[in-house]
């Protein structure tokens, strides 16, 4: 399949860019695959669509304030440095993108913070936006992660287009977030309340989770019409003991996997031995890229959000759905004007 098979006219206006009030609030668009109906629900309605014994599995990876605003020294121009993978942790070596990008060289140092509280040298240049670097720093992994979510800002996708705010810090986040490390959110998370956790829990599904750190590719636009090409950025994921336990003693003739947006999936997917059950991992990488054809071997439901055009999110959807049904359902989500990308409302596929 083409890249162009994923393009359409999405309204500038329907991309949200702030949360709805309350999470649980925002539109569910349900999709069923055997029979083509479409409906149109809230989030909170979700629990009517699954059954005691099916299992909900979500991914807990948590944002980092990723986006750091610094500034080049001797010069003291002004550099924005997003992070986007950690390469070395002992070494403190991470994979970024600068913004302006001309003004950075290897050998380059740059401060972050009002009293130059963290430091950081170029070591050298990837793309034309992208360079490696590593932060000179005395303490700890631990300490530096947290002298970086002090200085830095939640990296909101260019798609929103507005600064971060103090909002964002709760918001651009699950609230079942537990283990930093992503640079974009598991967006398809944002609708549950620990209330609606309650709820699914207290009807008997079983509720467990992997940790996929999801990365910038996740907002990014294909950028080759022959899919078959195109190579998808490794991204860190773990599945634990109790989550490979839970599925792999299920009984899969009663009971469903439901899988909570697309880095889930990818974890799940990636994971599966030849005999079908799934095993565990820890501190691994992933480069799997799901697009149409794809026999999905483990997850029955998808929850998943409305995507950008020519998106890898889009595309997994699809693969799952079915191309022409999800395409089908994103013309009807613009007549209906639902809201779309990270903020945006929901999809749940069954």
């Amino acid at each position: 399949m083409k890249k162009s098979s994923f393009k359409f006219p999405l309204p500038q206006d329907l991309i949200a860019r702030h949360p709805e009030g309350e999470r649980d609030a925002s539109r569910l668009m349900v999709l069923h695959r055997k029979t083509g109906k479409i409906e149109h629900k809230h989030f909170s309605d979700i629990i009517e669509y699954f059954d005691p014994g099916d299992c909900m599995v979500l991914n807990d990876t948590q944002v980092f304030p990723a986006r750091l605003h610094g500034r080049k020294e001797q010069s003291g121009a002004k550099i924005e440095v997003m992070l986007l993978r950690e390469l070395d942790r002992s070494a403190f070596i991470w994979s970024v993108q600068v913004d302006p990008a001309r003004k950075i060289r290897v050998g380059n140092k740059i401060f972050f913070g009002k009293d130059e509280a963290l430091e950081a040298e170029v070591l050298d240049n990837t793309t034309s936006r992208g360079r490696t670097i590593t932060f000179h720093f005395p303490g700890s992994h631990e300490e530096l992660l947290e002298q970086i979510a002090r200085l830095g800002d939640m990296p909101l996708p260019g798609w929103i287009k507005r600064d971060p705010t103090d909002e964002d810090r709760d918001r651009y986040q699950t609230v079942y977030a537990r283990k930093l490390g992503a640079v974009t959110a598991p967006s398809a998370g944002f609708h549950f309340t620990p209330h609606l956790l309650k709820r699914l829990e207290i009807k008997g599904i079983d509720i467990c989770s992997v940790t996929l750190h999801m990365g910038m590719v996740n907002c990014e636009s294909v950028d080759m019409e022959d899919l078959s090409k195109f190579r998808m950025p490794s991204e860190n994921y773990s599945i634990p003991k109790e989550t490979t336990e839970k599925i792999n003693a299920r009984d899969v003739k009663k009971s469903r996997i439901i899988s909570v947006g697309v880095g889930t999936t990818k974890a799940l997917e990636t994971s599966l031995s030849t005999q079908g059950l799934l095993k565990v991992r820890e501190d691994e990488w992933t480069d799997k890229f799901i697009f149409p054809p794809y026999e999905f071997k483990l997850c029955d439901a998808l929850v998943t959000n409305f995507h950008l055009p020519v998106s890898t999110m889009l595309m997994l959807a699809c693969a799952f759905g079915g191309h022409d049904f999800v395409m089908q359902a994103y013309k009807e989500a613009i007549k209906e004007r639902y809201r779309f990308f990270n903020y945006g409302d929901a999809m749940l596929i069954l």
